[in-house]
């Protein structure tokens, strides 16, 4: 047997281990050893690291280089155990990617994203409040795209005005608080939600039109087309403002207390219900709860910090 298939395996395993999710790496590291095999190989060299990251002559050469960073960490890893083992210099496929512009919203694009996102066109009723949610949520918690995709209806603590992000970035989990106004749509979602689908089949907060988990892709795609139609992306590009720049300066967004009264706030539950107003009062920015923090086995303590403060009304 191959050892480099063993090897795969170990190497995945330790690098999970310190933290690291690897998603994509098990596939193409079988690929790499697919590709050795192929030729005749049972050691990583710089030529066949190279001919492997490039075989796909569609691809990108950000996709190439990643390809090449990939094969490149295990073969570092796989020197200690064959010296013969050949560790592809740094030089070889580099690729420096264009980090994106950060986007700073104003609340004006928020407010009419938000208004575009509650009238959404869709045969599936529920769609329009889901976006309208997550996207009104992402505005003003700061949290991650995936975090709030990943939330599950048992994280959100009504009664303590509390949600729980569960193994966020590199496994860590933290507790998010809440201000009352976006706490009484996020129930007024969650009960319209129950409404539809039976409560224990949902399996996380925001759902798809098939009651599921939303993808991120679909949930971008939205986004994209929202933003374009309101103006704040131009039709015809490809790039620009972007779901993660909600957490640019969110922990220094304020509620507005006149003004545009109805941004996160709207008829839920039934038609005739009335408006949750959301700029009733100025935001009263929570400090991170540390020692409650603690309290949760699965929330590992961390020390506080400025990122640690959320300004959780609605904008």
């Amino acid at each position: 047997m191959n050892p480099l298939h063993r090897a795969v395996d170990d190497y995945l395993e330790l690098r999970r281990s310190l933290g690291f999710k690897l998603l994509d790496y098990g596939a193409c590291l079988r690929e790499l050893v697919s590709f050795l095999e192929s030729n005749g190989s049972f050691r990583i060299t710089s030529k066949l690291a190279l001919e492997f990251a490039t075989q796909h002559q569609d691809q990108k050469p950000v996709a190439w280089a990643r390809r090449m960073t990939i094969a490149r960490g295990f073969a570092s890893y796989r020197s200690g155990a064959d010296p013969a083992t050949e560790v592809p210099p740094l030089s070889l496929l580099p690729f420096r990617s264009q980090r994106a512009q950060p986007y700073l919203y104003t609340e004006e694009e928020i407010r009419r994203l938000l208004e575009a996102a509650r009238s959404l066109v869709t045969p599936h009723k529920l769609q329009p409040w889901t976006y309208y949610c997550l996207f009104g949520l992402l505005a003003v918690s700061g949290m991650r795209l995936g975090e709030a995709l990943n939330l599950q209806p048992h994280d959100a603590n009504w009664s303590e005005s509390l949600l729980t992000i569960r193994d966020a970035k590199f496994g860590k989990s933290r507790l998010v608080p809440v201000h009352s106004s976006t706490l009484e749509v996020l129930m007024a979602y969650a009960e319209r939600r129950d409404q539809i689908y039976a409560p224990r089949q949902v399996p996380y907060f925001f759902v798809s039109s098939h009651g599921t988990r939303l993808f991120a892709t679909n949930a971008g795609k939205i986004f994209r087309d929202l933003s374009r139609q309101v103006g704040i992306r131009d039709h015809g590009v490809s790039h620009g403002p972007r779901l993660h720049d909600f957490r640019q300066n969110a922990e220094a967004r304020k509620m507005p207390n006149e003004g545009v009264c109805t941004v996160f706030a709207a008829q839920l539950l039934t038609a005739g219900s009335a408006l949750f107003d959301v700029f009733s009062s100025p935001v009263e920015a929570r400090r991170y709860d540390y020692e409650r923090n603690i309290q949760i086995s699965e929330c590992g303590p961390s020390p506080p910090r400025r990122s640690a403060w959320y300004p959780c009304g609605c904008v």
